[in-house]
């Protein structure tokens, strides 16, 4: 807890007042929520900044998008667009926001990717539009309860549960920890490798206390560095520079170091627009070093891209390091059958 948190506390019963006001005019009905004709799964958390959202979601399009016609809609943070766009081709990270962009990339051969930050208008015209889709996934939507979710899975940290933060602004979360018992499934995020029976033990009993959801537990996955520019094949090198801007790039960095000599460490802030100056001082950095390959991060790396970056960026390696969710096999289980039942669920209804 930072040390002025406790001078904090009356603005954070405040705003626990207002969010429990909220919370209790949609519970009676009196806030109305549209709930799609479409099986629709939210993702999200009680609280700011990364829990590891965006890798569910890709888990959740790996196990289900060859089956069911998919399309994924979110807020789009920190684009530079309003109102509902369907991404294409033509589209950048600057008209849907990074995230969006980085499934996007990976997935564009398989799904559709929406944005709109009014949620409900974006599931319609996607209904309008996209009228054969079967499975609609909500990221970053715990919160936003004008869409019913068939299933919904809260996500919350191993290093910060929110069973143990407090209300903005003293802690992190959007809302009382109470807000759990909306979720079906919890899912324990950015777990360490070898998770101790005794801790597992911990969080079940914590987590009780705010809601009956089914808990799984997940760490994350890294993958082999993929190109992004400046060479071919694979990365050659054991020395790197480490960029990121992402809300928490400790385990990014820990990865890096674990894989490489780390030479420099450039942090910038979550969502963070890349200006031409930075690419220079990339450059230079990289030209300091001997012409030092950079490691990013996929969200990071789709920016890199940027047309207005490729001269000044021509002949540095680049790479990215990929990450996914990784659940046991007996949680993974859990997690697809509980889905794939709500989806089997609501396309029969939608049949009848």
């Amino acid at each position: 807890m930072r040390w002025y948190a406790p001078w904090l506390y009356p603005f954070a019963l405040l705003y626990n007042g207002v969010t429990k006001v909220r919370n209790k005019l949609f519970d009676r009905g009196t806030l109305p929520s549209f709930n799609p004709s479409i099986p629709t799964v939210v993702v999200g958390n009680l609280n700011v900044g990364g829990s590891g959202k965006t890798p569910m979601v890709e888990f959740l399009i790996e196990s289900f998008a060859d089956q069911y016609r998919t399309v994924t809609l979110s807020r789009g943070y920190g684009r530079k667009t309003k109102g509902f766009v369907l991404a294409s081709q033509d589209t950048s990270p600057e008209q849907i926001g990074d995230e969006p962009f980085q499934i996007f990339s990976k997935y564009k051969e398989r799904i559709h990717v929406a944005v709109g930050e009014k949620r409900v208008d974006a599931a319609q015209e996607i209904l309008s539009q996209l009228p054969e889709t079967q499975l609609l996934l909500l990221d970053d939507a715990f919160q936003h309860r004008y869409i019913l979710g068939d299933v919904k899975i809260l996500l919350t940290t191993f290093h910060r549960p929110f069973f143990e933060d407090h209300l903005l602004p003293a802690g992190t979360l959007r809302e009382s920890r109470t807000g759990a018992e909306r979720a079906d499934i919890i899912v324990v995020t950015k777990c360490p490798n070898e998770l101790l029976a005794s801790e597992k033990e911990r969080f079940l009993k914590k987590i009780s206390r705010y809601s009956k959801a089914r808990v799984l537990f997940a760490g994350l996955g890294y993958g082999s560095p993929k190109v992004v520019s400046g060479q071919e094949q694979g990365i050659q090198t054991k020395k790197v520079i480490a960029l990121s801007g992402i809300a928490d790039n400790s385990l990014f960095l820990a990865e890096a170091r674990r894989r490489f000599e780390v030479l420099e460490v450039l942090d910038f802030p979550d969502h963070y627009t890349y200006r031409e100056s930075d690419m220079s001082a990339l450059k230079q950095l990289s030209e300091k070093h001997g012409g030092a390959a950079v490691l990013t991060t996929e969200k990071d790396a789709v920016k890199l891209k940027s047309p207005a970056f490729r001269e000044c960026l021509a002949e540095i390696p680049i790479f990215a390091l990929p990450v996914n969710i990784k659940l046991s096999d007996a949680d993974a289980q859990v997690l697809r059958s509980r889905v794939k039942q709500s989806i089997g669920e609501k396309l029969k209804i939608r049949e009848v």
